[in-house]
């Protein structure tokens, strides 16, 4: 399968496992940008694995 180049809302919820609601709150901080194609919201698929690779790690408690 090749890579996308753009996903919309919901593939990107897909893809990376993210809420709808947590994308849309990066979308609003800028941490995502994001493109308007008539009606439709996409996302730049390395925008997306950009966003991903930026969240902290996760350290188990000990």
């Amino acid at each position: 399968m090749e890579r996308p180049i753009a996903v919309t809302i919901p593939e990107a919820v897909k893809l990376s496992g993210l809420s709808r609601t947590a994308l849309y709150d990066a979308l609003g901080r800028n941490a995502i940008s994001a493109r308007k194609a008539g009606r439709r919201t996409l996302i730049s698929f390395e925008d997306l694995e950009r966003y991903l690779h930026s969240l902290p790690a996760y350290r188990p408690e000990a």
